[in-house]
């Protein structure tokens, strides 16, 4: 019967490209792609010549289809991304699917991946972890994914771009307040950079401030610039909260909470969140926050 493979190809160094990934690629009637043209330049470094076709989000239900009446018609098929492992961030989810209700071969050939290799990089303890992809441009989805993160108590992973990594970063540090990050960028290329941060605790000189009104008062905050000169795309590592920690003030309690407020959280479920999060009862954070209001 014939098979789909899943297989996992470099993140940037051509040479991380395992032999049973070459040989399979060599072996199947396909290799579905996102980037025929991208997947070339790796395919020509190795002498494969195997027939591609197009599979991405832009045609992934239509291409689904097709892979599978190719299977069926006894032809092996090779799915591949740009980078890295399949469907992990990419495209094939909806080809698994079908596959599986269609009771049809498949397998991975396993390789490279950009979150797996900055968990380790990062040295956090990974003993339990959790990756959230990219953060969504759509503010609801987005704050789902912040609470989630917030919620989780082990070690979280987040993927990011050259635009997005400051925005991302500052997003993380409101819900989380200070907690330690591992941004790790260009993972096995020349220029490849991980770099340890406090979330929160790193201003720029030449940030100007946000000035807002909220209730009548006018508030200030500074957007913080974490990465001065953003290039590729990055791994955002953020370690668990650290068991002991000391109590934070008053005043840190309360923006903790009028994050999560913010984020569409009431304020009863707030303090609760908040008290796994800090040496507070949920009472007396609800109480500090009644307190702060009437004043």
């Amino acid at each position: 019967m014939a098979k789909l493979f899943i297989v996992a190809t470099p993140i940037g160094n051509l040479g991380d490209f395992s032999l049973r990934a070459i040989d399979t690629l060599k072996a199947v009637d396909v290799i579905a792609c996102e980037d025929t043209r991208h997947s070339k330049i790796l395919l020509d470094k190795y002498n494969i010549n195997t027939k591609l076709i197009a599979y991405h989000k832009f045609n992934e239900k239509n291409s689904t289809e097709g892979i599978v009446k190719l299977l069926k018609s006894g032809k092996n098929v090779a799915l591949i991304s740009d980078a890295g492992m399949p469907i992990v961030c990419d495209p094939g989810y909806i080809l698994i699917k079908r596959i599986i209700e269609e009771k049809l071969e498949y397998t991975v050939i396993p390789g490279a991946n950009a979150m797996l290799c900055a968990l380790v990089m990062s040295g956090f303890d990974t003993t339990s972890f959790a990756f959230f992809g990219f953060l969504s441009e759509k503010n609801k989805e987005c704050n789902r994914q912040l609470r989630e993160i917030s919620n989780f108590k082990g070690v979280t992973a987040i993927y990011s771009s050259k635009y997005n990594i400051n925005n991302d970063l500052n997003k993380l540090a409101n819900i989380l307040g200070k907690r330690r990050v591992c941004v790790v960028n260009e993972i096995s290329k020349v220029h490849e950079k991980v770099e340890f941060l406090s979330l929160g605790e790193i201003v720029l000189e030449d940030n100007k401030p946000i000035v807002e009104e909220i209730d009548g008062k006018r508030k200030e905050s500074y957007p913080i610039t974490y990465i001065k000169q953003p290039i590729g795309e990055y791994v955002v590592v953020i370690d668990k909260k650290e068991e002991g920690a000391e109590d934070i003030t008053d005043d840190e309690c309360i923006t903790l909470i009028n994050n999560l407020i913010n984020l569409g959280t009431n304020l009863n479920d707030a303090c609760k969140q908040i008290s796994k999060e800090v040496n507070r009862s949920k009472r007396d954070l609800y109480n500090i926050y009644l307190k702060h209001q009437n004043n």
